[in-house]
């Protein structure tokens, strides 16, 4: 018995005198981190002030040494957490205005990191090239589409399939279509920017009839997109961004009729559609996790429907070398209800100079609507597959060239009228769509 309780007395002291070791206070804290930072030993400054938080010793310095360490580890994401604490106990230091501000720009956050610029002292404001209005960014991107099954497509007897007989069946096929788009952004005052953009499309598509015999007829679209995005920093760190889209055209068509004398005939009937979306979407961050949601609701090919999805962006990192954008679309309409529509997972990484982004989409796309509506499938048929890759090249601290490659599935139907109402349907083939981009943009 008394062996054990002098091995229990043994431990209980080796215990103390540990625990004695170990406490810390704010004149030891405060000298040891400062030896620390003085000779840059950013992982070891790291863990010594975690183990003084530990104890309840928090201070003005200690925050912002923690920030500056997470900053030399380019782990800028959680630099800007400590900058900001540090900020809320004292605005005056000028080197920490600096820090604040870069690791914010360096976080993917620059509309918080000009709204916090607005009260810095003028000779920083002057450093970072502060403005609060300005004209931010010019681009311009141009494209080419195009259906390498076109051929195989148009030779294909879906109205053999369908049994079109004397009945009236018809088919259009995407064969190509180039667009040209123009960006421009400004920022109306710290926390606060406007985006637009005017896109132009012409497509060129096939329409065959059967109707007795197959009459084809070249059909050309043309499409103009206008999208006005403004962008709120609200508080500190809630970005709310709502955004309307008008989009309008018109395609040449042509459709069958009779005629006692003649018989058969074929006239133009042009048409011409409008397209609206309205969205909104706001985003946070939290660390190394950026949540967000949006809402959107659309008139697309004479259809109503609201869309809803949710994201969260992870930088593993904790900056933007790298990260990934898990996104789930919800869709809602008089005729299916409210349900999953589609799955994404995007993300990017900084490869040298060059930036990469990613993107994958799964899901039943039809009439479907990305990035708070600046990107709409409001072609005909649906998509169940889209994959994408973006290169960009900076080219000094103001110019930007961007690469592209988009390849995405499409669906479309053979359509059957009898008397004029449509009898029979079925899906041809599905083919690729292939697309090619490249721009430059413009960073003022």
């Amino acid at each position: 018995m008394s062996k054990r309780i002098g091995l229990t007395a043994i431990l209980l002291l080796f215990l103390l005198a540990v625990s004695a070791q170990k406490r810390l206070n704010y004149s030891e804290v405060d000298k040891k981190s400062y030896e620390l930072f003085q000779h840059q030993k950013w992982a070891e400054l790291l863990s010594f002030c975690a183990e003084a938080r530990s104890q309840g010793i928090d201070f003005f310095y200690l925050q912002a040494r923690t920030g500056i360490a997470y900053y030399n580890l380019k782990k800028y994401r959680k630099a800007s957490g400590w900058f900001l604490k540090a900020w809320g106990n004292d605005r005056n230091f000028e080197w920490l205005q600096e820090y604040l501000y870069y690791s914010l720009v360096f976080s993917g956050r620059s509309s918080e990191a000009i709204k916090f610029a607005s009260g810095f002292t003028g000779p920083v404001k002057k450093r970072i090239g502060f403005s609060g209005s300005k004209l931010t960014r010019l681009a311009v991107e141009g494209g080419y589409s195009f259906n390498p099954d076109f051929d195989k497509l148009t030779n294909a007897a879906f109205g053999e399939v369908a049994n079109v007989g004397e009945d009236y069946g018809e088919a259009f096929y995407l064969k190509n279509y180039h667009f040209e788009s123009f960006d421009l952004s400004h920022r109306l005052t710290p926390g606060i920017s406007v985006n637009h953009n005017f896109t132009y499309i012409s497509v060129n598509r096939e329409e065959q009839v059967d109707w007795g015999a197959q009459s084809s007829f070249p059909i050309k679209i043309k499409q103009y997109q206008y999208f006005l995005n403004p962008l709120f920093v609200v508080g500190k760190k809630l970005y709310v961004s709502p955004s309307v889209n008008f989009v309008w055209g018109d395609s040449e068509l042509f459709q069958g009729g009779l005629d006692s004398n003649s018989g058969k005939y074929f006239y133009s009937a042009p048409l011409k559609y409008s397209d609206l979306i309205f969205s909104t979407a706001v985003w946070s961050h939290f660390g190394n996790l950026s949540p967000g949601a949006e809402v959107n609701l659309a008139t697309i090919n004479k259809k109503d429907f609201m869309q809803f999805s949710a994201w969260v962006t992870f930088y593993p990192f904790s900056n933007t070398s790298f990260y990934l954008i898990p996104r789930v679309y919800f869709k809602a309409a008089q005729a299916t209800g409210f349900g999953y529509n589609t799955f994404g997972v995007s993300g990017g990484a900084q490869l040298g100079q060059v930036h990469v982004y990613g993107q994958y989409l799964n899901g039943d796309m039809e009439n479907f609507i990305e990035s708070a509506g600046y990107v709409i499938a409001n072609f005909p048929g649906h998509s169940s597959q889209k994959f994408s890759a973006s290169f960009y090249f900076p080219e000094g601290k103001k110019y930007q060239f961007v690469l592209r490659y988009i390849n995405q599935d499409v669906t479309e139907s053979y359509q059957v009228y009898t008397g004029g109402v449509k009898s029979n349907s079925i899906k041809y083939d599905k083919y690729i769509k292939h697309t090619l981009t490249c721009g430059i943009s413009w960073n003022f």
